[in-house]
């Protein structure tokens, strides 16, 4: 009952107001105010979040998904240099054969994946405080690694002892089986789990700005509508055709909801180009260059362990189809296939007989040199997968001295120096996706920096200049 008499005695309250020009001027006033005061809010909590989710992207969703596609690259190329090493260092014991240049550069790149590995594991560890799956992962790889590295320094002493090369390959093999069958399974799961989450906050994120966009529109839409009707109800009742004050407050509303507009829309627009445009690609191809070394990893194992060749031809060619999907039972029927595809391709750009982490990433291109950086990396795996079955045809035909300079040799016209194109290509095609990454990111910034203060400022002068605009007519009632 008191509820009902306070409802009754309100109501009776604001009809008595709305009677009265004054009291409607202060009503229509206070109603601009309030719009104003609620876009203004909207603005801010919009604002706050933009600024969150790119800290977010900038320092811990992009980061640690990074580490996680650079340790699985790192261990393929650390257990494919232990395979050079191998390969290249002569005789056990004596040194006699050795390949001296590939050797050093087995040696220089081992060492190089191995900091990769140790530097990205920290990574991913401070990363995933709080997130004991994560943790769990990364204390597992940890482990492994370690007990990695005590087959391949096993492998590496027997290797420099005389006779000591079969013990050597029976501890690499164990450190390969190790590597392939849980820690590269671990290291996707990582990878997966990072941008897992990356992609969460990312949907998250982008669903709440384009939410906030539809409601700043509907805000700033009645705000506008509300000075315009406060601007015809003066004109009517005051004989006068403008109040200068309500006109500048219609601006500076016109202004923060253009604004706020704007940042909505930048924000949304640079959240997808910094999500699905650029980071789906980079994260597509480092698993790609992951692949490569492995590739290139199952060469050396192939020259190295004679018995295991049938598993690693396979394995060769299982990878070959994941990144450049085409029939063919053996590498030369694959070969034959790879390259009568993609010359259809090259003669038309819609003839896409091919599917794999290639046919992604021709699928996905957005910005200006990707195309041309992209058909260049797959030229280049072309010629990579000529130089395999030019190996294999050395192997074929006992030329294992031949073969071994071919496979891990450095001059000109070898399949190592063909790898090292393919990869350079493949990093330029990367490279231009993570530029549009951390511009999409610096965009998003610079919008945030130039367009939530313009809009505050605006909202803030409109309420003020309301009511500048109203007091002098309010001042005849008195």
């Amino acid at each position: 009952m008191v509820v009902a008499r306070l409802a009754r005695e309100l109501r009776a309250a604001a009809g008595r107001q709305w009677s009265t020009t004054p009291g409607r001027l202060r009503f229509m006033g206070t109603g601009c105010a309030l719009l104003g005061a609620g876009l203004l809010i909207l603005l801010v909590v919009a604002a706050t979040g933009a600024s969150g989710t790119w800290d977010a992207i900038e320092h811990r969703n992009a980061p640690r998904t990074v580490a996680a596609t650079e340790l699985d690259l790192a261990l393929n190329d650390l257990d494919a240099q232990t395979a050079n090493i191998l390969l290249s260092s002569g005789d056990s014991g004596t040194g006699k054969g050795r390949l001296d240049r590939s050797y050093t550069e087995a040696r220089g790149r081992y060492t190089s994946a191995q900091e990769t590995i140790s530097r990205s594991l920290r990574t991913l560890g401070a990363a995933s405080e709080g997130d004991k799956g994560t943790e769990d992962a990364v204390v597992a790889l940890t482990d492994e690694f370690a007990h990695y590295q005590e087959f391949v320094g096993r492998a590496l002493e027997n290797d420099g002892h005389p006779g000591g090369k079969d013990a050597a390959r029976a501890d690499y093999r164990s450190a390969t089986d190790l590597l392939a069958h849980v820690m590269l399974p671990g290291a996707g799961r990582l990878v997966d789990a990072n941008d897992t989450v990356y992609q969460a906050d990312y949907r998250a994120a982008h669903s709440d700005v384009n939410i906030q966009l539809a409601a700043e529109i509907v805000l700033g839409g009645l705000l506008v509508a509300a000075l315009v009707w406060l601007q015809i109800q003066l004109a009517r009742r005051f004989g006068r055709v403008l109040n200068p004050g309500l006109l500048a407050a219609t601006l500076c509303a016109l202004v923060a909801v253009a604004s706020g507009a704007q940042l909505l829309t930048t924000t949304s627009h640079q959240l997808t180009v910094a999500r699905h445009d650029s980071f789906d690609s980079v994260v597509a191809l480092s698993r790609s260059k992951a692949l490569g070394y492995d590739l290139n990893a199952d060469e050396s194992r192939y020259l190295l362990d004679p018995d295991h060749r049938t598993e690693y031809a396979t394995g060769f060619l299982e990878k070959s189809r994941r990144l450049y999907g085409v029939a063919g039972d053996d590498v030369d029927a694959y070969g034959t296939q790879l390259e009568v595809t993609w010359a259809a391709y090259r003669n038309d750009s819609t003839d896409k007989k091919f599917t794999g982490e290639y046919r992604r990433e021709l699928d996905n291109l957005t910005f200006p040199g990707e195309r041309e950086a992209a058909e260049k990396t797959v030229d280049a795996f072309v010629v990579y997968q000529r130089d395999d079955r030019e190996f294999r045809g050395l192997v074929a035909r006992n030329k294992i001295r031949e073969a071994t300079e071919f496979c891990v040799g450095w001059a000109p016209d070898t399949s190592n120096a063909h790898f090292g194109a393919w990869m350079q290509a493949l990093d330029e095609v990367t490279a231009i996706n993570s530029r549009h990454h951390a511009r999409a990111i610096a965009s998003g910034r610079t919008a945030l920096a130039d367009l939530a203060p313009t809009a505050g400022a605006g909202l803030v002068l409109m309420v003020g200049l309301v009511a500048c605009g109203l007091r002098p007519r309010l001042a005849e009632y008195r």
